[in-house]
């Protein structure tokens, strides 16, 4: 059979009448036999925590992990609307504007079909503008020819 734990301190401490201990130097005894066993389960209880505190350090010096910190199931506050959507969505603060209207027309060309290849009924209606914006990019060799002079007196 294995051995059975007593109860904690704080149960029998609870289940204990002192009604029944009769006055005298019994009842002091008693009333100093209990403070004792309260002080003596406070001091272990915090050479149990300082224990676990030293072994988690000793741990984390190792290497390992110690032990994670759980943090309590607290609601959170509910969030701040901080967002900037009413200021940008207002017509006044911007309005999308056209990209070709800013750009520099270097060159037009005209492009033609060729009637034979069009049906006999099809009518000129005008031109239709397109707008192709390209990067060239290209080489250009420089040879700068510097004048160059002499004088025999300072070499």
């Amino acid at each position: 059979m294995g051995k059975q734990r007593p109860d904690p301190p704080q149960e029998v401490l609870a289940a204990l009448d002192l009604a029944q201990v009769p006055e005298g130097p019994v009842r002091q005894a008693v009333l100093v036999l209990l403070n004792l066993v309260e002080d003596l389960q406070r001091e272990v209880l915090e050479l149990r925590a300082e224990h676990q505190r030293l072994r988690d350090e000793l741990n984390r010096l190792k290497g390992e992990q110690g032990k994670p910190e759980v943090k309590g199931n607290t609601p959170k506050p509910p969030p701040r609307d901080y967002s900037s959507e009413p200021e940008r969505r207002t017509p006044q603060a911007w309005s999308k504007g056209a990209k070709r209207a800013s750009l520099r027309i270097e060159r037009e060309e005209r492009l033609e079909l060729d009637r034979a290849t069009l049906p006999a009924d099809a009518e000129f209606k005008g031109y239709e503008d397109v707008v192709v914006q390209d990067l060239v990019v290209r080489s250009e060799t420089i040879r700068f020819r510097k004048a160059k002079w002499y004088s025999p007196s300072e070499h």
